[in-house]
């Protein structure tokens, strides 16, 4: 049935929500600990164990805060854990992936100008990247490279580099830099869940059977939250740079994805060495500022392959090019969408189409059938202010071409 779109569209919205919601959670407390732990000040009265306390206040309360850097002499009744908010990031985040670029791979994933394979060989290969990447990191923090800071940072950031090369020499550009985000996202959840919560459990455990527990523990959890620390930024860049070409059509699409990892070193830095009280380094802004000029200036590279012409239709869009309406659609959207849809706009102040999304040809009219009639059927979101003057017949129709040509293919769009 046609209206099963209208319904995958609001499962797409429910689970984009929930993911906002989640990650909202998950950052809004990482930042926070990290402030609190690096504000810590040492002082004489602390009780035996406790490295640091903090006072606080927020909502007309004062808050006191100490940390004990293995664990206090005795457990206290209740503990909250702090890992629900990550958890829920990731499984949400995956769902999202599954829910728009596996269900939707041959548009969304598969680009036949980079890499023709079938959409579930390019799901196979997004799964399996995902995972090699927690697997390699977790490999490289135990290796004797982990040892060093520094040194296994680096060897990170190379990783990072030709990963974000990988991607977009097998998927379309906005899908690459989004898994550029799953990718380091799963590394930062399964850092929590693999890493940081059972080694808290041990020591939880250790003390309520009057063991003593292993510092190392700690320190280990520790590393993998520093590394957490510096790779949010870069994450919310990837999950929002699907709305912005400019940041995933371009050949340089790899090189913007690397320089934001540096960006978000920079910015982190900062705001550490601000909330740790050891200075007020502005010159990080600065770095910042011309590392995303940088950014800017490569997004106006020549684009990447979208301007060539899809050459042959996929199954699923064949349908639609048969319907005896798609010849009056496609003159309706080439006359109503076309002028900003397009490799060359010609519509005043519109330089790139809108999310890449080309409708000047037969062939990608079809291959979008299903957003077409999302945009300008069901709803009246295209063109925006209905600018071009769409008229009330020509959404009617092109419901009507979706439904028929749905119904014709036996399938659920």
């Amino acid at each position: 049935m046609s209206d099963f779109a209208i319904f995958w569209e609001w499962v797409n919205f429910g689970v984009r929500w929930l993911h906002v919601i989640t990650a909202i959670a998950w950052i809004g407390s990482s930042f926070y600990f990290i402030a609190l732990d690096l504000g810590l000040i040492h002082r004489p009265h602390l009780p035996e164990g406790a490295s640091g306390e903090e006072w606080q206040v927020h909502g007309g309360g004062f808050y006191h805060i100490e940390k004990y850097m293995v664990a206090p002499a005795t457990m206290p009744e209740h503990l909250t854990w702090f890992k629900w908010e990550s958890y829920a990031t990731w499984l949400s985040g995956f769902l999202m992936l599954a829910v728009l670029y596996y269900a939707s791979a041959d548009i969304y994933l598969v680009d036949r100008n980079v890499l023709d394979m079938p959409g579930y060989v390019a799901v196979l290969i997004s799964m399996a990247s995902i995972a090699l990447g927690w697997v390699l990191y977790d490999l490289l923090c135990k290796s004797p490279i982990g040892k060093s800071t520094n040194g296994l940072m680096l060897v990170l950031f190379a990783i990072l580099v030709a990963m974000s090369w990988g991607y977009t020499q097998v998927f379309t550009g906005r899908a690459a830099m989004l898994h550029m985000g799953a990718f380091t996202a799963t590394i930062m959840s399964a850092n929590v869940f693999f890493i940081i919560i059972p080694n808290q459990k041990i020591v939880v455990a250790d003390l309520k059977a009057g063991r003593a527990p292993d510092p190392a523990l700690g320190l280990q959890a520790k590393q993998r939250s520093l590394h957490n620390n510096y790779l949010t930024l870069p994450v919310i860049f990837f999950m929002l740079s699907g709305h912005y070409p400019l940041a995933f059509a371009t050949p340089w699409n790899w090189v913007i994805a690397s320089l934001i990892f540096l960006i978000g070193v920079v910015i982190r830095h900062y705001f550490n060495t601000r909330h740790a009280r050891k200075g007020n380094p502005h010159w990080t802004w600065a770095v910042a500022a011309v590392i995303f000029i940088c950014i800017m200036w490569l997004s106006t590279a020549p684009r990447l392959s979208p301007e060539q012409p899809i050459e042959t239709a996929s199954a699923a869009a064949q349908p639609f090019m048969d319907s005896p309406h798609f010849e009056a659609v496609r003159d309706t959207v080439l006359g109503r969408c076309s002028m900003c849809h397009t490799a060359e706009p010609f519509f005043e102040g519109i330089h790139q189409a809108p999310k890449d999304v080309l409708l000047d040809n037969d062939l990608r009219i079809a291959e979008r059938a299903r957003e077409i009639a999302l945009q300008s059927g069901f709803s009246t979101a295209m063109p925006p202010g209905n600018v071009s003057f769409m008229e009330p017949a020509e959404r009617d129709l092109i419901i009507t071409w979706y439904r028929e040509s749905v119904a014709a293919s036996g399938a659920l769009m």
